[in-house]
């Protein structure tokens, strides 16, 4: 495995600045966000796809560092909104003119019902009608609109859609991404982000055994449950991730969570699951400026991988 950077932590930063700190921190490859949830700092997504010099001068500031570009990032809701399928379907066409095979993004999630705008995450078999939206969300919205979106895609040249096991997606976890795959096909696998999981419970390295061939990315991401508070409150916060001082779980740098013993033996469990691809390090700790976030998570899974 091989050690890739989400540049987004470092969005202050103008996109050959960010693109010579990673160089100097050692990075060699980078999984870009083109838009959607992600302000897409270092991508101009429509420029990008309409300018052939565009696209020329990114890939020479690329090369001329040794970075290479891994995977383009489009995470958002496209079963919801027309506005995050649209960036979806110009990313799958940047990714063909750009030679990109990989895109890693989110599953979307629908609204409970036609005719409702706000989306419905289900996590509970009761009261009945939460039975009643769920069959609606799959059956009506998610697989029609995913067998289109895997045409399309490969259309495009891509070869590995990784979606990754987010709250608040219709797919969140190894099991709704196989009732996803034997519908819409293995185009589709999971970006198995540990810190989500963490969180809703799970545990990424019996995660990575069950999707086995479907482990199509990894973002080394850490979280963490905050004594006292997830004690008394569980783990299902609504406050806002900058009040992290008073939530029952955080998003922390890797090592700050889990310690390099985990960490360790997540990356073998993967490795035996026969994944052998990038590790893409997504900081997003609130309690540490952005570089030494990144530093020390850098640290960590440069010793763990």
């Amino acid at each position: 495995m091989k050690l890739s950077f989400i540049p987004d932590s470092l969005g202050y930063l103008p996109f050959e600045d960010m693109l010579d700190t990673a160089q100097s921190l050692g990075i060699q490859a980078l999984e870009i966000p083109t838009g959607n949830w992600s302000k897409a700092p270092h991508c101009s997504l429509d420029e990008l796809v309409s300018s052939n010099l565009a696209r020329d001068n990114y890939l020479e500031a690329l090369k001329k560092r040794g970075l290479e570009l891994i995977a383009l990032n489009c995470s958002g809701n496209p079963l919801a909104y027309e506005m995050d399928m649209a960036v979806t379907q110009k990313t799958f066409q940047l990714a063909e003119l750009l030679g990109v095979r990989k895109i890693v993004m989110m599953s979307g999630l629908p609204p409970g019902r036609k005719g409702d705008a706000t989306p419905v995450w289900v996590t509970t078999s009761w009261p009945p009608e939460t039975q009643d939206v769920l069959n609606y969300q799959w059956e009506n919205v998610a697989i029609p609109a995913w067998r289109k979106l895997v045409k399309d895609a490969k259309n495009c040249g891509v070869e590995r859609i990784a979606l990754e096991n987010h709250g608040y997606q219709l797919v969140y976890n190894p099991e709704t991404l196989f009732r996803l795959r034997r519908e819409v096909g293995n185009l589709i696998g999971m970006n198995l982000d540990p810190g989500h999981m963490f969180w809703m419970g799970g545990d990424p390295i019996e995660a990575a055994r069950v999707l086995g061939e479907a482990l199509y990315h990894i973002h080394g991401k850490d979280s963490r449950l905050e004594r006292r508070m997830v004690g008394a409150n569980g783990v299902l916060d609504t406050k806002t991730i900058d009040r992290y001082a008073e939530r029952s779980w955080n998003y922390v740098a890797v090592g700050c969570g889990h310690d390099l013993k985990w960490w360790k033996e997540f990356f073998s469990v993967c490795r035996m699951a026969g994944y052998n691809d990038y590790v893409s390090l997504e900081m997003e700790d609130m309690t540490m400026p952005p570089l030494a976030g990144v530093k020390t998570s850098l640290d960590v899974l440069r010793l763990a991988i």
